[in-house]
């Protein structure tokens, strides 16, 4: 999904920039807000970001030239501290890669943080609320949610690619679909089985944590406290 260092031409990655900042700028506003009144949720934080960090440097080559395919992690931290917060953590963790792992790159850092920071986590998120609302078992929730998220991220990231080249040179509507066509079907390739990887590695750690650390989920409003019950009696 990281698209390399000045693979996209003006004004595409000046666009990209211009979209994300604002939302980064809001989620440092509630990140600064939560730690503030709940000092305690540091650890999670930080580890939610490591998820991130890990598995977004999976990479696996693609035939897609100046990107890669990956697991994203952000749909777990959109699930736990919205999706918000989630694009904060997402443009720290592609600022590292970019900078020491030549993973990414700095001009084009807005067009991946909107891709697997804003659009990944946002839909992640409204699948979760969705799933719980309709009374969808917790981990089928988790499990659809953080595989649509990362599928989402992949679509976004091929707009981005159609929208810099479309077919034949020129920004048409049958140009960009044309593109759209070949970026996502080229993804799809590694991404699907990798979303559904992901998906299955995100219950399974919601599942470890309801069982040993139930409580901040609760506290943090990602589960209620009957549902985790009900979970550990039907596992008991």
């Amino acid at each position: 999904m990281h698209i390399m260092e000045g693979f996209l031409p003006t004004p595409w990655w000046q666009v990209w920039f211009a979209v994300s900042i604002p939302v980064i700028l809001y989620g440092i506003y509630k990140m600064n807000k939560l730690v503030n009144e709940k000092r305690e949720i540091l650890p999670l934080l930080a580890v939610a970001g490591a998820f991130v960090f890990v598995l977004s440097s999976l990479k696996l080559p693609s035939m897609v030239t100046g990107s890669c395919s990956h697991p994203t992690g952000t749909g777990v931290a959109a699930i736990i501290f919205g999706p918000a917060i989630s694009a904060v953590l997402g443009t720290i963790v592609l600022l590292y890669q970019a900078l020491f792992l030549a993973h990414g790159g700095l001009t084009t850092l807005g067009a991946n943080v909107f891709s697997m920071g804003i659009v990944g986590p946002v839909v992640a998120y409204l699948v979760y609320k969705a799933g719980m609302k309709a009374n969808i078992n917790f981990f089928v929730v988790v499990f659809l949610a953080t595989a649509l998220g990362d599928w989402a991220t992949y679509v976004t990231t091929s707009v981005e690619l159609a929208l810099a080249f479309p077919a034949g040179d020129v920004l048409t509507f049958a140009g960009f679909m044309s593109s759209l066509g070949k970026f996502a079907g080229i993804f799809a390739l590694t991404q699907v089985p990798l979303a559904i990887v992901e998906g299955a590695v995100s219950a399974l750690l919601f599942k470890y944590v309801v069982n040993v650390k139930s409580d901040i989920l609760v506290e943090m409003k990602v589960i209620e406290d009957k549902v985790v019950k009900k979970l550990r009696g039907t596992s008991a």
